[in-house]
């Protein structure tokens, strides 16, 4: 007779611990197969149970096919496959806790602080206080109408683009649409990747099957001489201010590119990173907004401009391309929740994005001057070159040391401190590169100068 121990089943039922005793006897060869289980009944009497409990349990273990029933004779032991060593579930390790840094200049911070929280929260209320016809009805596959007007209102008043809102298709973040974009463009498509470059780029295209090669840049972009040599039919580039050198592309350059994806039938991706903080002169304008042969796709996130949370990203598709996308692509969901659309639409239209933006270009501009001050009135100041474009929340410095960029790393994370090298974000290394910080300075405000200086002095030290 099956005798178990069921008085330790850790809150299980008592059917569920009878089931999970028998499954692991005939699992484990204990119960052969056709062997004849005891009688309901009978077992129920052994092990003092309900009747009902021992039913439960032989109806579960006949649903998943452990034991099969004979009519008037009782139930059986099925044929089940056996390991010879017993399965053991695999240890899963925890994911690595983030270190925690006294001061990070690599990663890309926004100051949260700033934030109109209350105007994004008074304009949720606004959404949710309209029932369920706003946020729970389904949402158009390239996103919600209102969102994507008010994207093309932002664009055409700051941007100096005219678009249709039929040609936006919202994402979420950067990352999605490059996975978009790679599918849309083929397999066949070989990506021109700036260089050095944001390294994330090429990973994702690379997952995606996509062929990328390493393109360098000049003063003026992306040579177009290497270009012209590569096989290269899509280049992606951030002609506005390149991350992570600010390298402005130059308007005869960008004639150029137009000119090289007309004659090789080729598309140019236009990633308008970090472009809204300009502190100096007017904004360059887009290159979309001088393509006359449709062959750009202009793209663009709220990562920097609100924040890296808000998983919020668009792509204006050329009318050839939108044509495309709708006949293979259009199956795709929009994976941007439909709350957040509504709220972010009204917070565009509002216009709270813009006096938001100019808020943060101010607030940026003292910050940046602040940051540079400080650098330049160091004790290692005459060791440093400042290479910085009056835009963007970034810069490069160049620090004169025998030190090598792995040794400055080492000694600046003993300290609790995180620095970006402009060598890591090249796919073909240079020495040129080396030696070359790239300072992320938005969360450096004045309390915080200090300290940092500090720990620079400290990790610059020979």
């Amino acid at each position: 007779m099956l005798t178990y121990t069921l008085e330790n089943r850790k809150g299980l039922p008592l059917y569920e611990a009878l089931y999970r005793h028998i499954r692991q006897d005939i699992l484990d060869g204990t119960l052969l197969e056709g062997e004849r289980l005891p009688s309901k009944r009978a077992l129920a009497e052994h092990l003092h149970l309900s009747v009902i409990t021992v039913e439960s349990a032989y109806q579960q273990l006949e649903a998943e096919g452990y034991v099969y029933t004979l009519p008037r004779r009782g139930f059986f032991v099925s044929r089940v496959e056996r390991s010879s060593v017993p399965t053991m579930a695999a240890p899963v390790s925890p994911s690595p806790a983030s270190p925690v840094w006294r001061l990070d200049l690599r990663s890309n911070q926004v100051d949260h602080s700033r934030f109109p929280a209350a105007t994004w929260a008074r304009l949720t209320r606004q959404v949710l206080s309209e029932g369920g016809s706003a946020f729970l009805s389904p949402i158009p596959h390239q996103g919600l109408p209102a969102l994507r007007q008010a994207i093309a209102d932002n664009l055409r008043d700051f941007r100096g683009m005219s678009v249709s809102p039929e040609q936006i298709v919202i994402g979420a973040g950067a990352e999605y649409l490059y996975m978009l974009l790679a599918q849309l463009l083929g397999r066949d498509a070989v990506f021109a990747l700036e260089d050095p470059g944001y390294s994330k780029i090429r990973q994702v295209y690379t997952r995606c099957g996509a062929a990328c090669l390493p393109i360098p840049l000049d003063g003026q972009g992306l040579d177009i001489t290497a270009l012209s040599k590569s096989t290269a039919t899509v280049a992606h580039i951030s002609p506005s201010h390149h991350y992570p050198t600010g390298v402005v592309t130059s308007i005869g350059r960008r004639q150029g590119l137009l000119r090289w994806a007309e004659s090789v039938g080729g598309t140019i991706i236009e990633d308008d990173y970090d472009s809204e903080f300009r502190f100096s002169g007017r904004p360059i304008p887009t290159l979309q907004s001088i393509d006359r042969s449709g062959r750009v796709i202009y793209m663009n996130t709220f990562s920097q401009t609100i924040s890296p949370s808000m998983r919020v990203g668009f792509m204006v598709l050329p009318p050839r391309l939108l044509e495309q996308y709708r006949a293979e692509l259009d199956f795709y969901a929009c994976t941007v929740p439909a709350l957040e659309q509504h709220v972010l639409a009204r917070f565009l239209s509002g216009g709270h994005y813009e006096q938001h933006l100019s808020r943060m270009r101010k607030e940026y501009r003292i910050r940046r001057a602040g940051v540079l001050e400080a650098f330049r009135n160091s004790s290692f100041a005459h060791r440093i070159t400042l290479n910085e474009q009056g835009a963007g929340l970034h810069f490069l410095l160049r620090l004169d040391t025998i030190q090598s960029d792995e040794a400055l790393r080492r000694k600046a994370e003993s300290l609790g401190v995180r620095l970006g090298f402009l060598s890591e974000y090249a796919a073909i290394p240079s020495s040129g590169y080396d030696h070359t910080l790239v300072i992320n300075y938005a969360s450096l405000n004045a309390d915080r100068l200090p300290e940092a200086i500090g720990l620079l002095e400290t990790i610059f030290a020979e």
